[in-house]
């Protein structure tokens, strides 16, 4: 087994193209870490509908240039397949550790493939690559990112022509023509022919934004704004300006991309201590809100002045964002479908339903949302809302920007704030009250045992409310395709329990309703709910052995 091992190393090592990961498994290799080795060997890094994320190295089940030209050979030989020899594919990236190499390495497959390769020109949020597809008339896009992952990780998220991300079976067909690429010296690789984009593209998504914004609304809520060392200070600022608003006050020490993200854990708007900064500089500046996105700027964190706050400011959950939005754009008229993930609190639903608009639930992830028929407006509740769904097929944290501040101002106009229309929210469909149970493990093995346990001894009761029913949706529904989830009603509440499709997490979703009569009633209703939401949190990490 150890020589198995050593000599799959060497095979490996002898086509890794890159120095930098050559020098790393050269290292092991001479060492005899044998628990290293194995762990990079263990198997290939999984292509799936989230493309591939995993931690930066040397092997095949970490990210790296030899996992990435595979990728990239991989999905030329499906384009090609469907016909579209030839066709253009749009190539973006963020300003993670060796993104640009990755950019660089998918751009020149494409080109030795028979395709023609566009790479954007410089690091830029996400959504613009998703913009620049449709708008390019490009028949597929990749976007090197790892969004809020840790900064050892990066990844390889994959759009076919529609400006989605892809869906199966698509994401199979990708993987196995991946697995088909045989040895890396026989993927050409040319060290030209490709396009490098002006600003152009980015001029046409940021002309895109104004369709977010009302005629003559007002546009005066003043912002901190914090890029958490990502792409989105310049695309941003730039938008805001054009917009009409005033100047974003940025947080100085996380405006400028950084790969090492030294000011934060995770680069992630929803783990503690990550706003810390944001709100220190909100506290001397004054501002109506603050808002936060991830390194590639595809969500929008909002935080809102609440004197009842430790420290004054209170951070906005993203489902009471995804329903300010949607009341936003009904009292703006709005018309279409409104959608979420089954993981969203079921409030969009109600106000839909109140608006006589259509409503439709999803699974999670906005390859699914985006591919509503008639979408008007979609959001999930990690924070992603997809605002312009003519614009750009998936969430992108820069127009819910705009649209966020817009809601400000008019509320501002009105002297009232975001947490006045919440309550007004509450008062009308019933408290919503959500939360979340997320376990990051590093033994994805104990995901697997809480799944296996919570489906061999199912829950009945959770916090003293019943279970009416329970959903393995691994077996699929009549509105849903089969996912790894479970799902379970009880008696004025709601759990969905479901792996991490992007990082090595149990995620568990909590929603309670509590019916409420007036403004006066919502004290009660909101100690009742948070009551319930932390019994249930309490009683379904019991049931699941975390």
């Amino acid at each position: 087994m150890q020589q198995d091992l050593i000599a799959q190393a060497r095979t490996w090592l002898a086509e890794d193209p890159d120095p930098e990961t050559r020098d790393e498994l050269a290292e092991l290799i001479d060492t005899a870490d044998l628990d290293e080795l194995s762990a990079r060997f263990a198997g290939t890094l999984q292509f799936g509908t989230a493309g591939l994320r995993g931690e930066l190295g040397a092997g095949p089940m970490r990210m790296n240039r030899a996992v990435v030209i595979r990728a990239a050979a991989g999905l030329a030989a499906y384009l090609k397949a469907e016909g579209q020899t030839g066709g253009l594919v749009v190539i973006g990236y963020d300003a993670r550790y060796k993104s640009a190499d990755f950019a660089r390495d998918t751009a020149a497959v494409m080109t030795g493939a028979g395709l023609r390769a566009a790479v954007l020109p410089r690091p830029l949020p996400t959504p613009v690559l998703a913009y620049a597809i449709r708008h390019l008339g490009a028949v597929a896009g990749v976007e090197v990112t790892a969004s809020h992952n840790p900064p050892r990780d990066n990844g390889y998220k994959v759009y076919l022509g529609d400006g989605s991300q892809i869906v199966p079976p698509a994401d199979g067909e990708i993987a196995a023509a991946i697995a088909a690429v045989g040895p890396l010296d026989g993927v050409a690789r040319p060290d030209e022919g490709w396009e490098t984009l002006g600003d152009e593209v980015l001029a046409a998504y940021l002309a895109r934004t104004d369709a977010v914004l009302a005629d003559g609304s007002p546009r005066t809520a003043q912002v901190v704004y914090t890029a958490m060392h990502g792409v989105g200070t310049s695309v941003l600022t730039a938008a805001f300006a054009r917009a009409g608003f005033p100047e974003p006050v940025l947080v100085a020490e996380q405006a400028e991309p950084d790969p090492a993200f030294p000011t934060v854990a995770f680069p992630n708007p929803e783990e503690p201590g990550a706003m810390d900064l944001a709100f220190a500089t909100a506290r001397r500046t004054d501002p109506d809100l603050v808002i936060a996105n991830d390194p590639d700027a595809d969500r929008c964190a909002v935080a809102v002045p609440d004197p009842a706050a430790d420290g004054g400011w209170r951070m906005l959950r993203g489902d009471e964002v995804g329903a300010l939005l949607a009341a936003h754009l009904v009292a703006r008229g709005a018309t279409g479908v409104l959608a979420e993930s089954i993981v969203s609190s079921s409030l969009l639903g109600r106000i839909a339903e109140k608006a006589g608009l259509g409503y439709e639930e999803t699974l999670t992830g906005f390859k699914w949302i985006a591919r509503v028929d008639g979408l008007r407006y979609g959001y999930e509740e990690a924070l992603g809302y997809c605002v312009d769904p003519e614009g750009v097929r998936d969430k992108d944290g820069i127009t819910a920007a705009l649209l966020v501040a817009e809601l400000a101002s008019v509320l501002k106009e009105q002297g009232r704030t975001l947490l006045d229309l919440l309550d007004d929210i509450a008062v009308e469909h019933g408290l919503h009250a959500t939360d979340q149970l997320s376990v990051r493990v590093e033994d994805l093995s104990v995901i697997a045992d809480a799944m296996r346990q919570l489906r061999e001894q199912p829950p009945t009761a959770l916090a003293g409310l019943a279970v009416t029913s329970a959903e393995d949706l691994s077996q699929g529904t009549e509105q849903l395709p089969p996912t790894d989830g479970l799902r379970y009603h009880l008696q004025g509440a709601r759990v969905i329990v479901r792996p991490s499709g992007t990082e090595p997490k149990l995620k568990c979703y909590l929603e309670v309703v509590v019916p409420v009569g007036s403004v006066d009633e919502l004290p009660e209703a909101r100690a009742k709910g948070a009551e319930l939401l932390a019994g249930i949190k309490r009683d379904l990490a019991a049931a699941a052995g975390i």
